[in-house]
């Protein structure tokens, strides 16, 4: 009887657990679908580099993305940092 008390413990805490969880990774609605729409708008650039595109020329271009998306980033951070003092 022990046992079984245990085991549907056990289940009943893994289920809150999981639906915590879910609820955390999923985000909130609208903020969560705006940074969908930009990892896809991201993802769709990186693409940009032509397939013939030499491997220097490759290399470079994938430099800059990850320039534009740190200066991005950081610009998104002063934003927010600004919305947040009073």
């Amino acid at each position: 009887m022990k046992a079984i008390f245990g085991v549907l413990a056990l289940v009943v805490v893994l289920a809150i657990v999981a639906s915590l969880a879910k609820t955390q990774l999923s985000g909130s609605g609208l903020a969560g679908r705006a940074a969908s729409a930009e990892r896809a708008a991201s993802l769709a650039a990186d693409r940009a580099v032509p397939a013939a595109a030499t491997v220097p020329e490759q290399s470079q271009s994938l430099q800059q993305q990850a320039r534009d998306r740190t200066t991005r980033a950081l610009q998104q951070g002063v934003e927010r940092n600004k919305r947040a003092d009073p």
